[in-house]
């Protein structure tokens, strides 16, 4: 069984942020435990060769199940997700900007939207699906991936522009840039950061990094469970415990600690894995 994060080849790392495999299989007559799964900067291309997840949304209670390939946007709320005995993903999660790129399709259009990949990328995604399914190992799904992935590069009509590095940037910064040194390093004004910000990630500036620092705090809580909730807020660049309190409660509805309750018994951890920050090579 697998929950990791991997590379993608050189070439590909323009487009794509890491590959992440998730392999984990139940018995026939195991109770499987709801996962509650919370926003992440994260744009992905889902693929579920082998049993499908049902997915309810938490506040509106929408249900979407039964899709083999999904292309999801940026999400702001938590989504429930129910998944199958024998249950394996494989996600492309995309830089910020990228789909865009690919597609020519705005993020702000895909904002908390979990879609059947095929509307997007055609039925090349089932194909893809198929040769996933027949994969002997998880490197041969990471060449699949790198091999796919390329193929949409020769496509791709949208060059990279000053805007792609802005929202890129934004992972790679412990202390991120304000929304104005953010403008300015990129060329922009403030309105015209914001405006092609929506384009790439679907959300505004501000929004986006408060996501990216609410995953890192999720992250830190399950690589070390033992380490205090004031620590890690510190860590994660909040003002104070009350700081990431609110974070936690405007994104899941629930305090740290009620969330991490529910995150406890996720089905990874099972089997000794959890969302913590896995890389691989």
């Amino acid at each position: 069984m697998i929950l990791k994060d991997f590379k993608p080849a050189p070439d590909v790392q323009a487009f794509v942020q890491l590959f992440r495999i998730v392999h984990l299989e139940f018995s026939p007559t195991e109770v499987i435990p709801i996962k509650a799964y919370p926003p992440r900067p994260e744009q992905c291309l889902a693929f579920y060769p082998f049993d499908r997840e049902t997915v309810e949304y938490a506040h509106s209670k929408k249900v979407i199940n039964h899709l083999p390939v999904v292309l999801y946007g940026q999400f702001t709320e938590v989504t429930n997700r129910l998944i199958g005995h024998r249950f394996l993903v494989f996600q492309i999660v995309f830089l910020p900007g990228a789909i865009y790129r690919l597609t020519g399709i705005p993020s702000n259009e895909l904002i908390n939207e979990y879609l059947d990949g095929s509307i997007f990328f055609g039925n090349q995604v089932h194909e893809v699906n198929e040769q996933l399914f027949e994969a002997p190992n998880y490197q041969a799904m990471l060449d699949i991936g790198n091999r796919f992935i390329r193929q949409l590069m020769a496509k791709a009509n949208q060059s990279f522009m000053p805007i792609d590095w802005a929202c890129a940037a934004l992972l790679k910064q412990t202390n991120p840039f304000s929304v104005d040194q953010l403008a300015k390093a990129a060329c922009y004004s403030p309105r015209q950061l914001e405006r092609k910000f929506k384009e790439r990630t679907g959300v505004n500036p501000k929004l986006f990094m408060r996501i990216i620092r609410f995953d890192y705090a999720f992250r830190q809580k399950n690589t070390a469970p033992d380490m205090e909730w004031l620590s890690i807020a510190l860590e994660c660049n909040y003002h104070d415990y009350q700081h990431l309190v609110k974070d936690y409660k405007d994104f899941t509805g629930l305090s740290p600690n009620q969330f991490h309750l529910i995150e406890d018994n996720a089905p990874e951890r099972q089997f000794g894995l959890n969302e913590g920050f896995y890389k691989g090579t």
